[in-house]
């Protein structure tokens, strides 16, 4: 590991540990984890709950063997109703929080209350997209997310993850299939090894610095860099469509009695308006 450390913001990094058939990846999101959240005004427990999300499923969407928009929802019937993540092939990723006012720090399972955890992967080879849902289960969305993976993968995967308002980020451990042959008791060591990660640590060092700090005695190959960015553009093609959609008496009807179209776009925090000649148009 004499590669120079992550500099650039925004990176995910895979890595193996190849005596002991144990793989990994690191991310830490700053310039997207920043844009995603700019105007939003989250109260700290929600931002930070999206933020580990944002960090988990960038994790997962660079790990995956099928390319493809990779979107997890946590939906709950606690004070924090909603979190949705959406990432694609390009690691470029959109996603959105919604809870209640005045919201207290607490536990995944006291601000979601009951509910759970549904994958959605859309791949171009595919004739629909596939789906699984899971409830969600744990006192943290490290913990919901390993319970997940221990289901979907059926392989041993442990997770760390940390946010705040200036970086979100995360740690990904997980054994494949012959890691138990080729050493015992890796599986174990390794999981005690990454326990000892602080916060602080996973928001503030790079990949390298990170490895060689927990895990110093072990031969880890790293891999390069992918950069990771937050993308959701206005998009007011997608907006004429869905008007068209509702028809031209609708759009009609709503013109009459407020003046104008409002179309709200939670996920990317935009706001699209239309008048009566714009509308107009729409059905020329």
């Amino acid at each position: 590991m004499s590669r120079p450390d992550d500099a650039t913001p925004g990176r995910v990094r895979s890595f193996l540990f190849e005596a002991l058939d144990i793989r990994g990846a690191w991310v830490r999101l700053d310039d997207a984890w920043r844009e995603m959240i700019a105007g939003r005004d989250y109260a700290g427990p929600a931002r930070d709950l999206l933020g580990q999300l944002a960090a988990v499923t960038t994790l997962i969407a660079a790990n995956l063997k099928q390319t493809g928009r990779l979107t997890f929802q946590l939906r709950g019937d606690g004070a924090v109703s909603l979190l949705v993540m959406d990432c694609d092939a390009q690691l470029r990723l959109r996603g959105m929080a919604r809870a209640a006012d005045g919201l207290k720090a607490g536990t995944v399972r006291h601000l979601l209350g009951d509910g759970a955890l549904t994958l959605t992967l859309d791949a171009a080879d595919m004739r629909q997209p596939y789906q699984s849902h899971v409830p969600i289960e744990g006192d943290t969305l490290a913990a919901a997310f390993e319970h997940y993976l221990a289901q979907s993968e059926q392989l041993p995967t442990r997770l760390w993850l940390a946010a705040g308002a200036e970086a979100a980020a995360g740690l990904f451990l997980q054994a494949l299939p012959s890691a138990q042959v080729r050493d015992p008791d890796g599986w174990r060591r390794v999981q005690i090894l990454a326990d000892t990660v602080r916060p602080d640590e996973l928001l503030g060092l790079g990949a390298i610095k990170l490895i060689e700090r927990l895990f110093p005695e072990e031969d880890v190959r790293v891999y390069d860099p992918r950069p990771v960015s937050y993308h959701c553009p206005y998009d007011p093609a997608k907006i004429d469509a869905m008007l068209r959609g509702i028809g031209r008496a609708a759009c009609e009807s709503i013109l009459a009695e407020h003046g104008e179209i409002r179309v709200r776009d939670d996920i990317c925090n935009h706001e699209y308006v239309l008048d009566a000649a714009a509308v107009a148009v729409l059905f020329e």
